[in-house]
């Protein structure tokens, strides 16, 4: 494998983190450029240790791994896009401080849902005995900066339509989550 082949699985695991900063941003509950940098951060980081932990993990455990990894990730994808169309549908005032994505078991529900997949091709990487610094370094910075886009483009959205962006927010967060899913159980 290649650097460009490596360029392309980062940019497609990177996707689900992009759509999640995207719908986040949206909502409007990114209110600081910190709380911003501590998404993408963290994503880019989980993104890069996650292939790390697979490629560890090794040949044994792929199997087991590779038949639950989708349920994990559409768990914690809809528990905390449930949420966000809960406090969506609620009629709260801008005054009315809401839950920061970017911050406590959010934050980490966040980034283990966007990062399983990351997992699963560490342990192809490993089958494949292929040395994993290099994938993991652009797995991390590609999706780092695709994150980052997507806080760019979630905050244009969330200024154009307020907070009727955050009901959507949390169905786009649902719907990566079935869409991780559905994919993984038609193979």
């Amino acid at each position: 494998m290649g650097i460009a082949h490596y360029i392309v699985i980062a940019c497609g695991l990177a996707m689900d983190a992009t759509a999640v900063c995207l719908g986040t941003a949206a909502t409007g509950r990114i209110t600081s450029r910190r709380a911003g940098f501590r998404l993408v951060f963290h994503f880019g980081l989980f993104q890069m240790l996650m292939p790390l932990v697979g490629w560890l993990l090794g040949r044994g455990l792929v199997g087991i791994f590779v038949q639950i990894d989708h349920w994990l990730a559409m768990g914690l994808l809809a528990f905390v896009g449930i949420r966000m169309i809960i406090a969506g549908a609620s009629h709260h005032d801008e005054e009315t401080p809401r839950g920061d994505p970017s911050k406590g078991w959010s934050l980490v529900a966040l980034s283990v849902a966007t990062s399983v997949d990351a997992l699963a091709v560490g342990l192809g990487l490993a089958v494949l005995d292929i040395a994993i610094w290099l994938p993991c370094l652009l797995i991390g910075v590609i999706t780092a900066a695709m994150s980052w886009g997507g806080l760019k483009l979630g905050g244009v959205l969330h200024a154009r339509w307020g907070n009727r962006m955050e009901m959507a927010g949390g169905a786009l967060l649902v719907l990566i989550g079935l869409n991780i899913l559905v994919s993984h159980l038609r193979g």
